[in-house]
């Protein structure tokens, strides 16, 4: 199948669901995930929905407490996205993850979208096949006119059957709560469990995107961050960016550069995997070098100005 062959050798497909048409890229792959945020244009780095073929797909990539489980077992293949903790030999990357110990899953009921996903045998990262903050796209055309030749494969799958995107529910520590409402309804969610369900509470929603559609987060390892450095100071770690720093073994704890070769979707692809080993390595302190405000480099800085920001406690 030609669209498992563009997955599989890192590009893009825009690919039919039920929901709306999605951008997708090989999940497992950092720098696959890259291109899908530098092709939308002015990204954030916001978690994307994984999507799989199957219930015991998904199973591999979360963990999944009993509310997930009769939530998937009733709605999947469907237009609900669940967010679980995530599982210890997931395949996701980080990126993908936006550096969150959760993940949004989903099984598509489209034929095309399943067909591919089996195919291809691992999960696909897919928001919307558009340009940022433009309209969700609901047929192939919509795709081809907002993202063009950028685009490794448009499949063609008809116009999509419910045209808005589905529904996220977090079943994580607590009762399950809506992080965004969909393609399932309330009313059918509370059914098959029994119960309501609330709400993300009012400092989640401020401070925590668990799923597309919430308010940015701040990743923050555990050593502080030191934003434009360009030197490095006993007992940091260094986050380099094109060699601006160095590594000054004199000085430097541990030492990574997101890009020695100055791309940003490398360094874009490189981030959250580099500062866990950065935090891991023992620092107090991560050094991180000028990235440039263009491209792909505004969601990077974005990301580094939050980890770097004043913590309570």
């Amino acid at each position: 199948m030609r669209a498992a062959a563009v997955l599989a050798g890192g590009g893009l497909v825009a690919l039919p669901t039920e929901t709306v048409y999605g951008l997708g890229a090989d999940a497992t792959s950092g720098a696959a995930v890259a291109s899908i945020y530098a092709l939308k244009q002015r990204p954030q780095f916001n978690p994307l929905i994984a999507h799989v073929a199957s219930l015991a797909a998904a199973q591999h990539e979360g963990v999944f407490n009993a509310d997930a489980l009769a939530l998937a077992q009733a709605f999947w293949p469907g237009p609900l996205t669940l967010v679980v903790p995530v599982a210890l030999k997931g395949s996701v990357s980080d990126l993908a993850r936006a550096g969150l110990d959760s993940i949004g899953l989903r099984v598509p009921a489209h034929p095309a979208a399943l067909a591919i996903l089996e195919a291809f045998g691992k999960p696909v990262a897919a928001p919307s096949a558009n340009r940022s903050g433009r309209i969700s796209p609901t047929t192939a055309d919509h795709v081809a006119r907002d993202l063009g030749s950028g685009v490794g494969l448009i499949v063609d799958g008809g116009p999509c059957e419910i045209g808005v995107e589905s529904t996220i529910v977090a079943c994580l520590d607590g009762p399950p709560v809506i992080l965004r409402p969909g393609g399932v309804s309330r009313a059918d969610i509370e059914r098959v469990l029994g119960k309501q369900i609330g709400e993300p509470a009012a400092e989640q929603a401020e401070n925590a995107v668990l799923a597309p559609g919430m308010l940015p987060s701040h990743y923050a390892p555990r050593a502080k961050v030191r934003m434009n450095a360009v030197a490095v100071k006993p007992g940091e770690a260094v986050l380099d960016f094109h060699g601006r720093i160095g590594d000054d073994d004199d000085n430097a704890i541990a030492y990574l550069d997101l890009s020695s070769g100055g791309s940003l979707m490398e360094a874009a692809a490189n981030l959250f995997a580099f500062l866990h080993r950065l935090d891991a390595s023992g620092a107090t302190t991560i050094a991180v070098a000028p990235v440039p405000q263009e491209g792909l480099g505004e969601a990077i800085n974005d990301r580094l100005t939050r980890a770097a920001a004043p913590r309570e406690g």
